[in-house]
């Protein structure tokens, strides 16, 4: 049996291909905009998805990457040498956000965050917050690790975690 070429079938014919040519331009575009998910553990009685790091931590952290490479000279804030705490209250300051200098009061000063949780952008302390660095996801950190040495990407778990702190 044929359709009849009345208005509502060419109107419902219209939809479905308005449909069909959305479809093809947004499922492309889903999966960059699909945020990661934690399913709840047995007994939940809620869902929390992966906290996304704010645009002020993932730019302080975008900062402190482009330093990389920069050395290391106590007491130096930059903008082209760095002591640890002194990289930390730089990036954050391109990223229009004002830290404390010292690394023990960078990691006082924000809101804790426990490793499991750590976001581009946390400061994190190392060694009893005897030096500082930014995670910058994935497992690793943007620091200025000591005298004779430069700016570096390393491991996170390649120094002793003390504690983390968001801002």
């Amino acid at each position: 049996m044929a359709l009849k070429n009345t208005r509502l079938n060419r109107t419902t014919r219209g939809l479905l291909l308005g449909a069909v040519a959305a479809g093809a331009i947004m499922i492309p575009a889903a999966p960059a905009m699909a945020q990661p998910f934690s399913a709840p553990s047995v007994g939940s009685s809620s869902v929390q998805a992966t906290p996304v790091a704010s645009s002020t931590g993932q730019a302080a952290a975008n900062a402190a990457q482009s330093k990389v490479g920069s050395p290391y000279v106590w007491g130096a804030t930059g903008p082209s040498s760095f002591d640890c705490s002194g990289l930390i209250q730089w990036s954050y300051k391109q990223a229009g956000k004002s830290v404390p200098r010292t690394s023990y009061d960078q990691v006082s000063g924000g809101t804790s965050v426990s490793k499991s949780n750590l976001q581009p952008g946390d400061v994190v302390a190392f060694y009893g917050a005897e030096h500082v660095g930014i995670y910058i996801g994935g497992g690793s950190v943007v620091h200025a690790p000591t005298e004779g040495d430069v700016v570096k990407v390393s491991p996170l778990d390649s120094m002793t975690f003390s504690g983390a702190s968001r801002y």
